[in-house]
């Protein structure tokens, strides 16, 4: 395997990752939201940092994302991981020539 390949092979390695650590951030936030804590807890703050700029400019984007209230910015958050992790990931494994193993 070339050298070109398992810089490929690695890249979507890494973007895998970077992705999956997101996903769960989205999730903790949007548990978050629902149990309200202390604002001024420097874990939510850090966690609602990494989160809040991709939320408002999805809700800009597509303002029927607030329906009734509720808010599905996070799910559409990771239905693009999803998206994301299904095309774009697979598809650097594909040209890397390796299947993806679970480490």
């Amino acid at each position: 395997m070339s050298v070109f390949n398992n810089l490929l092979a690695t890249l979507a390695g890494i973007l895998s990752l970077v992705l999956n650590i997101y996903f769960w951030i989205v999730i903790v936030s949007a548990v978050l939201s629902w149990v309200n804590p202390d604002p001024y807890n420097p874990i939510v703050r850090a966690i609602r940092g990494m989160t809040e700029p991709v939320f408002r400019r999805l809700r800009r984007t597509f303002p029927f994302l607030v329906v009734g209230g509720m808010d599905l910015a996070p799910i559409a958050v990771i239905l693009i991981i999803y998206l994301i992790q299904g095309v774009v990931v697979q598809t650097l494994y594909d040209m890397a020539g390796r299947v993806p193993t679970l480490r």
